[in-house]
């Protein structure tokens, strides 16, 4: 798994280029840049409300809305390069608790946040839906953390 790539000029790497989506999520590469606010608690919020993987089993197409939640410290992911990594996915084979869980670990162990956390609100398979949620820790004392404001499955209801 590769890292954060050499920057030509200090620039991101792939912002403002072509860029091919990667094979896989092992292929993607993560593009990190220096926080703007270091020394500030906040709070940044990615929502991938179309996330596709496939079934381990079937390699039919699964269907997920992911909520990232982190607090920087030294660095931000570039959101592109997040954006390629997790349409990567849609060549993966994984259950729903590895994926949510894998992005989640690779994030945390990458960019190294002061605290992250990602929901996966898997839709169902099989007639039962699946919600995966991971935390690298407790959050930090004051930081204010909205609710991911994703409603419980309810079917046509």
């Amino acid at each position: 798994m590769e890292t954060t790539p050499n920057y030509d000029n200090g620039a991101p790497a792939f912002l403002g280029k072509q860029t091919d989506l990667p094979q896989s999520p092992e292929e993607a590469v993560l593009d990190y840049v220096p926080n703007p606010r270091v020394g500030s608690l906040y709070l940044v919020r990615f929502v991938s409300p179309e996330f596709t993987s496939l079934c381990p089993v079937t390699n039919q197409p699964d269907f997920a809305h992911i909520v990232i939640d982190y607090a920087p410290d030294e660095t931000i992911v570039e959101s592109k390069s997040l954006k390629l990594f997790l349409g990567s996915f849609r060549n993966h084979n994984g259950f729903h608790e590895d994926v949510t869980v894998g992005i989640g670990q690779r994030l945390a162990e990458e960019m190294k946040p002061k605290w992250l956390r990602i929901g996966g609100y898997w839709y169902p398979r099989g007639g039962i839906p699946i919600d995966v949620f991971w935390q690298s820790g407790a959050p930090p004392a004051d930081l204010w953390l909205p609710d991911q404001g994703v409603a419980p499955y309810r079917g046509r209801g």
